[in-house]
């Protein structure tokens, strides 16, 4: 069985015109944010729907559904995971791995990246959102086998990121893998986001200067925010909180 793993829903009202051979999941999650307590996926998943707010059968629904796929997939599958190269999606990505490493059938493991994106190109961190069908093919074509080392890497990132070890993400860091080919810069900017003591946090200190220096307008700081750190992938709801506790404090 073939399947194809996709981060949110943007990717998949297209992807099926793409024509690619394949089941799809699609991954509602943000764990980039939020309680990721529970020593199991029942505990897990009980920490996230309150921290979303949403009823346990809501969440499961929407969210846990697709991530049964993953559970249930027969012997020898073949998961693609349609995963960009920033943070809160790579955070997600780790997760996933960590998902389908957590059962022993085996199994092949690809990840599709952007590669029809220029990485000198501003719209680098931008994603699968403007790709037409050839260009998926293509990312379809260059995706990366994950090893036996590379799917333990991501599972030992899941582990440390969820538990908060800043030390031993960074010590992860140091790996070199095709398959996690930004992975130094994303943890050095997800471990920016817990600052030292006597200093702000690096997403929340390009904030300050953006509304010092070019707007208050969340529109536009917001634009702008993205254009400088497009690396932590922060949808309007990440920079939005940061934006008020910035304002709050100005």
């Amino acid at each position: 069985m073939i399947y194809n793993i996709l981060n949110g829903d943007a990717l998949a009202y297209s992807f099926p015109d793409s024509k690619i051979e394949g089941d799809i999941i699609v991954v509602r999650e943000a764990l980039i944010d939020g309680d990721l307590s529970g020593n199991d996926l029942h505990a897990f998943w009980h920490s996230r729907a309150e921290y979303l707010q949403s009823t346990e059968s809501e969440y499961h629904d929407k969210v846990v559904s697709e991530f049964e796929k993953i559970r249930n997939a027969p012997e020898d599958s073949e998961f693609n995971l349609w995963f960009e190269y920033d943070l809160f999606c790579q955070v997600n990505m780790w997760f996933v791995i960590w998902v389908i490493n957590s059962f022993s059938a085996k199994k092949k493991v690809y990840a599709v990246y952007t590669s029809y994106l220029d990485s000198s190109s501003k719209h680098f961190w931008n994603g699968f959102g403007p790709a037409d069908s050839d260009q998926l093919q293509v990312c379809f074509s260059d995706r990366i086998l994950l090893n036996d080392n590379d799917l333990q890497l991501a599972d030992d990132l899941w582990t440390a990121y969820k538990n908060g070890a800043l030390e031993q993400l960074a010590r992860l860091a140091t790996h070199r893998s095709s398959a996690f080919p930004y992975l130094r810069e994303v943890v050095e900017a997800h471990i920016g986001r817990f600052p030292k003591e006597g200093t702000k946090a690096r997403p929340e200190r390009v904030l300050e200067d953006i509304i010092k220096n070019s707007s208050t307008d969340f529109h536009e700081v917001c634009k702008e925010f993205w254009r400088r750190e497009a690396i932590y992938g922060f949808g309007d709801t990440q920079v939005k909180e940061l934006y008020d506790k910035v304002m709050c404090h100005r």
